[in-house]
């Protein structure tokens, strides 16, 4: 399954930065705007401490952990709605993503320069938004313009329609994203193909000096007053820290490091973790001889489902799945284990896939 997530915000907030730590990728951080200019990607690991655990009892020859795709998208200013700046080439990139990383400077220093000449989160939040917002609500009128003869005539699909989309063209032009609007599943399917960019679920990061972990500061507590309505994560990272534990060649030596500076985890593996609960997401695992690997899902799916994600064929032929419970499995120490403990289920084409199930699915095609 391929997920990817956009990072954002004004030149000069740290989100190149961040990026560097969450990709292997390399995009150039500079003290000035639009030092990325094209979409840096990179493709980054899903923390999930269970893998080390069922490699210590599987033994495989490899383990594969779920990955995420991660986007750094070029700043944008004032006007990018209208093509100012990178501005078209922003909402460009923006829109083919799943869900928004937010980064705002939440720190002083007079070295680096900002964009909007001092510091204030809030605001920075507030002129993305509203670039946001302007473009979303160029998508909605134009779609109205298209069905509205429609809607006159009688035709009852087009006047839910026309109703869902003047919900949507009310709250935009009042200054809410289209994320705050509340509609049905059934309702939103009339915005669907317009892809609006303000409907896709959002974390705040709070970019701090070290002196601000692991709690935050006054620009914190003004963005987390800011955006209580939006039923928005916020997360305090001090991306300076973030690149010098990234430095840092083994999993110990992180470790110390963090625990020095008093954090039992750090700000990436917090944001990644973050990113996935956001965009509703589960893991199930295979466990076998040569491979120990996790599969992302969405929350809720069946097990053929499920299954296709590993390929397209096990959806199609599914027969059944092998479920084990990962807190089964690692008490009883193997499948086998399971099996005569009477903790392995065979499940059908109704079974929904729990997080850290581990399954073996059975097909033909």
């Amino acid at each position: 399954m391929s997920l990817k997530c956009g990072i954002v915000g004004l030149p000069n907030v740290g989100k190149s930065t961040l990026f560097n730590c969450l990709s292997n990728a390399k995009a150039q951080a500079a003290n000035f705007p639009f030092c990325t200019i094209e979409p840096n990607v990179g493709v980054i690991t899903v923390p999930d401490e269970r893998l080390f655990v069922l490699e210590k009892l599987a033994r495989p020859q490899k383990v594969v952990p779920t990955t995420i795709e991660i986007v750094d998208i070029a700043g944008l200013v004032k006007g990018a709605s209208k093509g100012e700046g990178l501005g078209n080439q922003f909402l460009a990139h923006i829109r083919e993503t799943d869900a928004i990383i937010h980064v705002l400077r939440c720190f002083d220093d007079p070295n680096i320069v900002h964009v909007e000449g001092a510091v204030n989160p809030v605001r920075d939040k507030e002129i993305i938004d509203t670039e946001l917002q302007l473009k979303d609500l160029e998508s909605i009128t134009k779609k109205i313009q298209r069905i509205e003869r429609m809607s006159k005539s009688g035709d009852k699909d087009a006047k839910k329609g026309m109703d869902v989309l003047v919900m949507y063209k009310n709250a935009l032009e009042e200054g809410r994203s289209a994320r705050t609007v509340k509609v049905s599943e059934e309702e939103k399917e009339h915005v669907q193909d317009i892809f609006l960019l303000t409907d896709k679920p959002v974390i705040y990061v709070c970019n701090v000096d070290e002196k601000s972990l692991p709690s935050g500061n006054r620009y914190v507590e003004a963005v987390r007053e800011g955006v209580k309505n939006e039923s928005a994560e916020v997360l305090v990272i001090a991306a300076a820290i973030e690149a010098e534990i990234a430095q840092l060649d083994t999993f110990e030596e992180r470790q110390v490091f963090l625990a020095d500076i008093g954090l039992n985890e750090s700000g990436i593996s917090k944001l990644i973790k973050a990113a996935y609960r956001l965009l509703s997401l589960s893991t199930y695992f295979t466990v076998g001889e040569k491979e120990v690997r996790a599969w992302t899902i969405r929350s809720g799916m069946r097990a053929p489902q499920a299954a296709g994600v590993i390929h397209s064929d096990f959806e199609k032929g599914f027969i059944k799945a092998e479920v084990m419970k990962y807190n089964d499995f690692i008490k009883f120490e193997s499948e086998f284990g399971c099996r005569e403990a009477g903790k392995l289920s065979v499940e059908g084409k109704e079974y929904t896939v729990e997080d850290g199930d581990i399954m073996h699915f059975k097909f033909n095609v």
